[in-house]
């Protein structure tokens, strides 16, 4: 939800904006990859060249998906000028109660391995240029701060950027939140 609005306020800004949704790039680009840490951050790097590609014809990339290691969130931000991390800071607590699909419970029960959170680790960004609690605030105040953030950052260079939100699973919304997710929705 919070990528969506934010996509939404960029384009009412009048910039060209794209969307890599983690659920989205898993079902077309990233299929057949799992959830080991190999895995992810082969996931992660995908969406990177994405953005990347279109950053680099003028075109904001927000990305949402779980990109649960520093690493390789770092390794992206080298390929991308203007580039704009949005941890968006949610407790598990929180996360597992916004759950709709019932993942948690099944990672929980042990049906599900290599779930963020729960047997596999989430590493916070040392340093995003923006962080939004969202028990202390709406989506929309939070996807407001991050459309200012992003668009500041991408005005007058001539050049797209990437707006990467890293979330703890399910972020702000279950429906845009995925399990490949903490890269930006």
């Amino acid at each position: 939800t919070i990528a969506e609005i934010v996509v939404a306020d960029l384009r009412r800004r009048g910039r060209r904006v794209e969307l890599l949704d983690g659920d989205e790039v898993r079902e077309h680009l990233s299929k057949g990859l799992g959830f080991s840490k190999e895995d992810r951050d082969e996931n992660i790097r995908r969406i990177g060249w994405v953005a990347s590609v279109l950053a680099r014809n003028g075109v904001v990339a927000v990305t949402a998906a779980i990109s649960p290691y520093r690493a390789g969130r770092d390794e992206v931000r080298g390929w991308i000028d203007n580039f704009v991390e949005i941890h968006v800071a949610t407790t598990l607590d929180e996360c597992e109660a916004r759950d709709v699909k019932g993942l948690y419970r099944k990672a929980r029960a042990g049906e599900l391995k290599n779930f963020t959170g729960i047997d596999s680790p989430y590493e916070a960004p040392a340093s995003p240029e923006l962080r939004v609690d969202t028990s202390q605030l709406s989506a929309e105040a939070a996807a407001a701060s991050a459309a200012s953030r992003a668009d500041g950052r991408g005005r007058g260079h001539g050049r797209g950027g990437s707006a990467q939100a890293s979330w703890r699973w399910p972020a702000a919304a279950p429906s845009t939140a995925s399990r490949a997710k903490s890269w930006g929705s």
